[in-house]
């Protein structure tokens, strides 16, 4: 086991995509296996010391920064110990400090497709889980809570719980099960779920599998140290393409038609989005003011996917003559590249700004996006802030990003920020999809849950860890 003592050495693990500042803690250590893991945990909780688990540092919360106590890295822990194929499919068994690109390298040389596909490919395993991360392809394949088989994880005060799907379950909304003797009985939240993507606090639902509880906890309840993942067969090719259009209203109606169409993705890019891409991509047709990136799968026949899409798109007025279309990996991940240069511009204009831009992770029911749409340019046109809105429209789940040039500004935007998290909620949406909740978006979850629902999930947070060290500031208001 590596320790970092000295302040000097470990301020990177003080760090994240959050931005979030005045991180600081005693030292990190770095286990190399679950018996030093479970070790560390048990001296931490003897002396109820403050445990952060640390990932690869690319979560969007605050959930990875300490502030006290010790940090736990998990980046040792990284070995894909299994992957078996069957028939119509397979699994992968694996430690959380696994890139997913490496699994998802791993798994295509067995022909096999991990379907979760982030912006972020360096992220680990464990972090995804730990916060039920979904992506673009969740349209068709769902969070990564359903590819979650099995999990090992070590609570707080050291004991290793080995669970896997259908072996424990609640009765109604009472979990009860053993580890090393000690009998666990459980409350869980009595609140209800949007019925959306989420990412917001415990999950719970009558006759639950235990196993989701630890999905989306955010390393408040244990530590993941190994997994089980589902695979499916991989696909022959991607379909892949770039639909533009010159109305934003116009790509809103496509989105809404395609639906039905069943795609792996469905991406949207506002106007000033597209503005971002036509100062580095010349070849963008002048007109557009919007764009839909979407990708399927070519399983059989290749002309047979082209004419559907050619005719949804003509439905909508848009030829295949003013699309891009990738039918290889090579172009394929080109396309990605592109959507992903407008979030590192913005990122490029924060740090030129001085301000963090300020971003929302909101998603609705698809019935009421076209409300939520609306409710945003209304907002937005009137605020005078640089802004942009892209993402997940076949989730209903856009995001904001505001780019504030000054004080003023910055406070407008968080101003903003917490009108379209009230607006999310009253349509019976989400505070956040698949961010989690980490220490930036607490204040978000209690209107979400009510007062009522933080103290549940307070609660089995209790039940699991008694002396409240891990995580500590994630979730709940705990600094």
């Amino acid at each position: 086991m590596i320790i970092k003592r000295d302040p000097l050495n470990f301020q990177s693990y003080l760090e994240d995509s959050s931005n979030l500042k005045g991180g600081h803690a005693r030292y990190v250590v770095i286990p190399q296996n679950a018996p030093e893991i479970s070790s560390v945990l048990k001296d931490a909780n003897s002396k109820k010391t403050p445990v952060t688990i640390s990932g690869a540092g690319t979560g969007q919360a605050g959930a990875r920064i300490a502030f006290g106590g010790l940090v736990l890295s998990t980046e040792k822990l990284n070995a894909i110990k299994d992957i078996k194929k069957f028939d119509e499919g397979g699994y992968a068994v694996l430690e959380p400090g696994v890139l997913i690109k490496d699994l998802k390298e791993a798994c295509g040389k067995k022909g096999l497709f991990y379907t979760y596909d982030p912006t972020e490919q360096t992220a680990f395993v464990g972090g995804t889980i730990a916060t039920n991360a979904s992506g673009a392809r969740s349209f068709r394949y769902g969070s990564t809570r359903q590819c979650v088989k099995a999990l090992k994880v070590i609570l707080a005060d050291g004991a290793i719980l080995s669970l896997r799907r259908g072996g424990i379950k609640a009765k109604g909304r009472l979990l009860e099960f053993e580890v090393n003797q000690k009998h666990y009985k459980i409350n869980l939240p009595t609140y209800k779920m949007p019925r959306t993507k989420n990412s917001a606090g415990y999950y719970a639902e009558d006759n639950m599998d235990i196993v989701d509880l630890f999905i989306g906890q955010e390393g408040t309840l244990g530590v993941i140290v190994e997994a089980e993942l589902k695979l499916l067969e991989k696909p022959k090719e991607f379909f892949t393409c770039f639909a533009f259009f010159p109305e934003e209203h116009f790509a809103w109606n496509f989105a809404q038609d395609a639906y039905n169409a069943n795609p792996l993705s469905l991406e949207y890019l506002d106007n000033n989005c597209i503005k971002l891409l036509q100062r580095m991509y010349h070849n963008v047709p002048g007109q557009t003011k919007a764009a839909i990136l979407f990708e399927d799968e070519i399983r059989e026949s290749e002309n047979a996917i082209i004419e559907k899409w050619e005719k949804l798109l003509s439905k909508h007025g848009v030829s295949l003559d003013n699309t891009w279309v990738a039918m290889n990996e090579k172009t394929h991940r080109e396309f990605l590249d592109k959507r992903h240069y407008i979030g590192e511009q913005m990122g490029e204009m924060a740090k030129r700004s001085g301000f963090t831009k300020v971003h929302t992770d909101l998603a609705v029911p698809k019935e009421k996006l076209p409300e939520m749409l609306q409710f945003y340019k209304d907002n937005l046109s009137k605020s005078n802030l640089e802004y942009f809105i892209f993402g997940h429209i076949g989730d209903a789940h856009l995001h904001v990003n505001m780019i504030p040039s000054g004080k003023k500004e910055y406070n407008k935007a968080r101003e903003l920020e917490l009108e379209f998290v009230k607006k999310s909620v009253a349509l019976g949406g989400t505070v956040s999809a698949e961010h989690g909740i980490g220490k930036t978006k607490r204040e978000f979850l209690k209107l979400l849950y009510g007062e009522k629902g933080i103290r549940e999930m307070f609660a089995v947070k209790k039940a699991l860890d008694p002396n409240l060290i891990l995580g500590r500031g994630n979730i709940f208001h705990l600094l």
